[in-house]
């Protein structure tokens, strides 16, 4: 199963950009979340291994471009991936999922850390 990190997902964002699904739930996606997500919030259900909430909601979810799944942390979306992949999609994981996105974003000393570790992969 493939991750990808925020920093190269930034730089696909402006190109022909993967279908960004974020699975998370409703308010934390309101909240905040990256510009042209798709919010399908399958996050608990998925969490309490309910793998057909997300296969339920497969008719939104194109099946000819590339879908990085986005969650909280990615360990949730990592599940995600791994449907998607079993349907036949091409799918990746955003690493540290929205608190790594987030913190990219910022420039904070704890992603540095995090991005240093997730290259030594």
């Amino acid at each position: 199963m493939s991750k990808i990190r925020p920093d190269e997902l930034d730089d696909r964002l402006d190109g022909g950009a993967p279908f960004l699904l974020d699975i998370r739930p409703v308010d934390d996606f309101e909240a905040g979340h990256i510009e042209g997500s798709r919010n399908v919030p399958v996050y608990g259900a998925l969490g309490r291994g309910d793998d057909d909430a997300l296969r339920e909601h497969l008719d939104a979810i194109p099946a000819d471009r590339e879908i990085v799944t986005v969650c909280k942390m990615g360990i949730v979306a990592k599940r995600a991936t791994s449907i998607l992949e079993a349907e036949g999609y091409e799918a990746t994981t955003l690493a540290g999922g929205m608190s790594g996105w987030r913190g990219y974003q910022k420039g904070s000393i704890g992603y540095r850390l995090r991005s240093a570790l997730w290259r030594l992969r």
